[in-house]
């Protein structure tokens, strides 16, 4: 098998659901021969461990550690699922307190056992805030390290999809931008279907408000649906991503990343996103007068969210950030 790079690829969590996932996924896409897993739990990582090992995946190093120090250690590319997973009634922001203390020590490892690490992918709830907290406790440039958020816009794209009886790839400009939770802001003014614009196609406002809401209730359906949170999604977009920064395909689905300019401050929010070999790069988002408001309390929430773990001592506050990493 031909691989993208030799250098060592890290997944944290990766004695669950998501985490086992994303190593299969990793192994069957071809990108490292050097995947090391890495759990606390291990009496479930000795159990994926045999699994892959089972699969009998060719020319492939799997290697399993419940030691950080070894785990992290020369580490190139690393994903995250390790926190604790979204239960039914439950919202995202529901694991802030916890999920963000996770977060913090996984960025405190990053900065110990692996400062050269190439590219970061944080993908446990709340991830825009996690994914934050990482940042800035591992001491990384913001075009390092991203969470992910393509899921809101693979939902989005599925339902118009499905709407209109056509392939879902041929729904283009499906994008929610913002924070990945409730406040979420769907942008729908440059969908096309088909190559049509969505909006010389009669659907009614009352029809894409429950298009609207479906999509941002999406995680919160598959766990009703499976009664567990999604795992083969998330395992396969975030695996995507770090395949871009390896230097595969670039990943242009939105993802979260750190932005900090004349509209938004000092956040972690999904933007219109590349992700290639020289890391996450983003641009403002485009959309029409209401596009544009949702957007703007999209951030609000997310301002909240990340003052909340301020308050609660997991992050400095923000004037000192660049103490902790001189890079933001």
């Amino acid at each position: 098998m031909k691989f993208l790079t030799d250098e060592k690829l890290l997944i944290v969590g990766a004695a669950g659901m998501i985490g086992s996932n994303m190593v299969q996924t990793a192994a069957m896409l071809g990108l490292t021969p050097n995947i090391c897993l890495y759990d606390i739990f291990e009496p479930g990582l000795k159990g994926v461990l045999a699994e892959m090992d089972h699969c009998a995946f060719e020319g492939i190093n799997l290697t399993a550690t419940i030691d950080p120090a070894v785990a992290f250690k020369d580490a190139k590319y690393i994903i995250s699922s390790g926190g604790a997973p979204r239960k039914d009634g439950m919202t995202r922001e529901d694991l802030l307190k916890g999920n963000c203390q996770i977060a913090a020590e996984f960025g405190d490892n990053i900065k110990k056992y692996c400062p050269d690490v190439k590219f970061v992918v944080v993908i446990f709830n709340p991830a825009d805030v996690t994914a934050l907290t990482a940042l800035i406790h591992s001491g990384l440039k913001p075009s390092q390290l991203t969470s992910l958020a393509a899921l809101d816009s693979t939902r989005l794209q599925e339902a118009l999809a499905q709407e209109f009886g056509v392939a879902q790839y041929k729904v283009t400009g499906s994008y929610t931008y913002g924070g990945h939770g409730e406040a979420m802001a769907v942008f729908a003014s440059k969908v096309k279907v088909d190559g049509k614009p969505l909006s010389e196609l009669n659907l009614s406002a009352e029809r894409f408000a429950e298009i609207k809401h479906n999509t941002i209730q999406g995680g919160s359906n598959i766990i009703k649906l499976r009664g567990r949170s999604s795992f083969q999604s998330p395992a396969y977009q975030a695996v995507k991503m770090i395949e871009a920064s390896m230097g595969g395909d670039k990943f242009t689905w939105p993802a979260g990343t750190y932005v900090n300019n004349e509209q938004y401050k000092n956040v972690m929010m999904a933007m219109p996103t590349v992700i290639d070999a020289t890391g996450v790069h983003f641009t403002n988002p485009e959309g029409s007068k209401e596009e544009m408001a949702d957007l703007q309390a999209s951030y609000e929430h997310l301002c909240k969210m990340r003052d909340e773990i301020v308050t609660l001592g997991i992050v400095p506050a923000v004037a000192d950030w660049k103490k902790e990493n001189p890079n933001l």
